[in-house]
């Protein structure tokens, strides 16, 4: 038994520490204040390999395991979130249910431009009336035409749809209603739309309380019409699909809440060190020291929990595991480090007293940022829900 990472991992951690050290922290800020997305990083992201982490050589991408990409991840969300959640979905929720599910053709079609960070992909599951309930979705796809002009026609919207809108999207995919299963229950299916699909609507920028520099729109279908080859994966299997692309997305969030939860340890054990008060550091106060300890207890616990899952993941992809162990560990993975992510940014926080209520330190951003990591990719309810059916309770 090992509670190590390997010699590769810790080596590649250092890379993606230094690149996040001198390119992503010193414009975080003004990404942040200015809604800024960052496009012109995206090409340097995908020159270090970040984007091909997981995608095989054939299509441009590294071939290596998801525990690599959980430690960018960390990396780039110990310093911004919005770096680090671009990431995470640009995989994620991107490239990897075309990697998974797609045709030959759909990969060779989509996946280098996306490996190579020239462009981003995105997947529209959530909707303004279907959220934890993803089965309650609406959108609708109908298949018009015979043959070689056959074509799907999407009609519905979806809402909070990550790397939907910027400059470099290439493709949405998304989940609608393609009929009825013999048992009368909705049949799911995912299609993938280009960007500049007509009736294809990116609605305007939402308004958010943190992940700034982050893009997140609302879209909507009206008459969007695709060729047939378009489907991805087999009709009615986009539940199924959604639900395993979750199961990993959640491994990835919580690597992204470890950063953060690492990034308040930093900034507070830092500060406790040197904020002076009543003549001394104020970490020479019990009150603030017992606070950092209790934050670096909390971020061990999430670090362990979370590489423990993308372990998992990896061991699922080698045949040595089951889908049922990596399902419950994800899920146990994000629940405890989002959870404490918003606490250590509540703790750091509060140790910085008065200069935390400000933006000049990260700790304000962190504090905004947290809080959506509780809700995406199934909120802290839904992952207690799943955990307990793990367990063998009643549904």
């Amino acid at each position: 038994m090992t509670f190590e990472l390997s010699k590769e991992h810790e080596d590649f951690r250092a890379v993606i520490r230094e690149f996040a050290a001198e390119q992503v922290a010193p414009h975080a800020a003004r990404w942040d204040r200015e809604h800024h997305f960052p496009t012109e990083l995206l090409p340097q992201m995908g020159d270090l390999g970040l984007f091909g982490l997981v995608v095989p050589e054939e299509y441009g991408g590294a071939g290596g395991d998801f525990t690599s990409l959980c430690v960018a991840i960390e990396e780039l969300g110990r310093v911004d979130q919005s770096v680090g959640i671009t990431l995470s979905a640009g995989v994620g929720l991107g490239i990897n249910p075309i990697l998974t599910f797609g045709t030959e053709e759909q990969k060779q079609r989509w996946l280098p431009d996306l490996v190579s960070g020239r462009a981003l992909a995105a997947f529209g599951l959530t909707e303004p009336d279907a959220g934890s309930d993803a089965g309650a979705t609406r959108t609708r796809a109908r298949l018009e035409g015979e043959g070689d002009e056959a074509r799907w026609v999407v009609d519905g919207a979806k809402a909070f749809i990550t790397n939907s809108g910027t400059d470099i999207t290439s493709v949405v995919t998304v989940t609608a209603r393609t009929g009825t299963t013999p048992e009368g229950k909705a049949e799911i299916s995912a299609i993938m739309l280009p960007a500049g699909t007509p009736g294809f609507t990116v609605e305007p920028a939402y308004d958010k309380l943190g992940w700034h520099a982050s893009d997140t729109h609302g879209l909507s279908f009206d008459g969007a019409s695709v060729p047939a080859d378009h489907l991805l994966g087999e009709r009615g299997s986009g539940f199924r699909q959604f639900l395993k692309t979750l199961d990993d997305g959640r491994i990835a969030i919580s690597a992204l809440a470890l950063g953060l939860a690492q990034g308040c340890l930093d900034a507070a054990s830092s500060y406790a060190c040197t904020r002076m008060a009543f003549g001394r550091p104020i970490g020479a106060n019990q009150g603030v020291s017992f606070a950092v300890a209790d934050l670096a207890v909390s971020v061990e616990a999430a670090r362990l929990l979370t590489y423990k899952a993308a372990w998992l993941k990896d061991e699922l992809h080698a045949g040595r595991t089951s889908v049922a162990t990596v399902k419950q560990a994800a899920a146990i993975a994000k629940l405890y480090s989002t959870e404490a992510a918003v606490t250590a940014t509540r703790v750091a926080t509060q140790v910085f007293g008065g200069n935390g209520f400000m933006e000049e330190y990260p700790v304000a951003r962190f504090y905004r940022d947290a809080k959506i990591l509780e809700i995406g990719e199934g909120t802290s309810e839904v992952q207690r829900m799943v955990i307990a059916r793990g367990l063998g309770l009643p549904a």
